[in-house]
């Protein structure tokens, strides 16, 4: 059923503040893939922050137009639908990144980070880094090494000396 000119207005005003708050986008073809499996996929999004939305590639071209990014829509084959990351910027590509390792039927078309329109290729190298919190994970874990390799030193020492204390101790008795 064609949609009326209201329900198109409606839909690109929603697009247009999603595309207001959000720090990265991913486009994937969802051609094939199942209510079920699109159910959990969305599921997974929410929990991370982000949102999956599915529209026209027009709507979705007349707002990107709007917004000011200039996309390659109408290059891209199949059902789009739109991942907007509003809180970490690759949250969202390897959730999707990692639901395509396991249903083919969802592909990873392109995105927009950084204010610019990447490839699928250039995304999903970039879904493959390790997140944010890994990588300060690393960072504590890195600084800490040190502190905590010098202090099993010195405590080493301490147990030493008390070692060879209670040893002289037992021999005066």
């Amino acid at each position: 059923m064609a949609l009326t000119k209201q329900q198109k207005q409606k839909i690109l005003e929603d697009l247009k503040e999603k595309l207001d708050k959000q720090k990265a986008i991913l486009f994937a073809d969802f051609t094939g893939l199942k209510v079920k499996d699109f159910s959990n996929l969305r599921k997974k999004l929410k929990k991370e922050g982000s949102e999956l939305k599915v529209a026209k590639k027009t709507l979705f071209g007349l707002a990107l137009k709007n917004a000011g990014f200039e996309i390659p829509l109408k290059k891209m084959n199949g059902e789009i639908t739109a991942v907007f990351d509003y809180e970490d910027e690759l949250a969202a590509a390897k959730t999707v990144y990692q639901f395509t390792e396991t249903n083919k039927n969802l592909r990873i078309l392109g995105g927009i980070f950084e204010q610019k329109f990447i490839e699928a290729e250039k995304l999903i190298e970039l879904a493959k880094l390790p997140t944010k919190k890994e990588l300060l994970g690393r960072l504590i874990g890195s600084i800490s090494a040190p502190l905590s390799g010098f202090i099993n030193v010195l405590e080493g020492n301490i147990k030493s000396l008390v070692y060879v204390l209670s040893s002289i101790k037992g021999r005066q008795n």
